[in-house]
C-alpha cells in the first residue's frame, strides 16, 4: 500500500507533468478562450472522469481486498495472533495488538477514500492532456483517444494490482490458517 507521502508525492509529479506538457510558446499566441469555453472544458473533463470506470476501479479493488484481509484476520486475533500491518496496530508498529474491528473499518475506508482521489486525479490529467493533444493535433484524434484508454486502463491496472494483491494473498493465507488451526 502506498503511504500518505508517497500518493501525495505521486499527485504532485502528475500535475506538474501535466503542466509540462500543456505548456508552449506557440499555444501563448493563440487568442484567449472565453471564461465559458474554459468552465466547459474543466466540466467535460470532470464528467468523463467521473463515468469513466478506471477512476473507481482501484479504490473498490483495494477496499475489497482489506476488508477481506482484516475480516479473515479477526478470527485469528481472537485466539491471540498479531497484526503485522503497522497501519492497523494500536502502536503502530508491526506485530502487536490489532486496533478494535470499526477502527479498523474506518481506517480501510479511509484508504479506499485517498486512493479514489488519487485515481480521480490521475485521470482528470490524463483527460485534460488528451484533450489537450487532440487541440494540437487535430488529425490523430482516435490515436490521442486510444493512447488515453490504454494510458488508463494501465495505469488502473497497475494501481489495482498494487494496492490489493497482497490483501487478496493475506485474506487467503489467514482463512487457510484458521482452517489449518480448526478455528470457527
Amino acid at each position: 500500500m502506498l503511504t500518505r507521502q508517497q500518493r501525495t508525492l505521486s499527485s504532485r509529479v502528475a500535475v506538474v507533468i501535466a503542466l509540462c506538457c500543456l505548456s508552449s510558446t506557440t499555444w501563448a499566441q493563440e487568442p484567449e478562450q472565453s471564461p465559458s469555453q474554459r468552465s466547459s472544458f474543466l466540466w467535460d473533463a470532470t464528467k468523463h472522469t467521473l463515468f469513466d470506470p478506471t477512476t473507481y476501479a482501484p479504490a473498490a479493488l483495494n477496499y475489497d481486498a482489506t476488508v477481506r484481509d482484516w475480516t479473515t484476520s479477526q478470527l485469528l486475533f481472537r485466539h491471540g495472533f498479531l497484526e503485522h500491518n503497522p497501519r492497523f496496530t494500536i502502536s503502530g508498529l508491526p506485530n502487536d495488538a490489532p486496533v478494535s474491528y470499526s477502527e479498523g473499518n474506518r481506517r480501510i475506508l479511509s484508504d479506499a477514500i485517498t486512493n479514489f482521489g488519487l485515481s480521480f486525479a490521475s485521470n482528470f490529467t490524463s483527460r485534460i492532456v488528451e484533450r489537450a493533444l487532440m487541440e494540437r493535433y487535430p488529425q490523430h484524434r482516435k490515436l490521442v483517444k486510444t493512447l488515453g484508454w490504454v494510458e488508463r486502463i494501465g495505469v488502473g491496472a497497475y494501481m489495482s494490482y498494487l494496492l490489493s494483491s497482497e490483501h487478496y494473498r493475506q485474506a487467503s493465507i489467514n482463512t487457510e490458517v484458521a482452517r489449518q488451526m480448526g478455528y470457527r
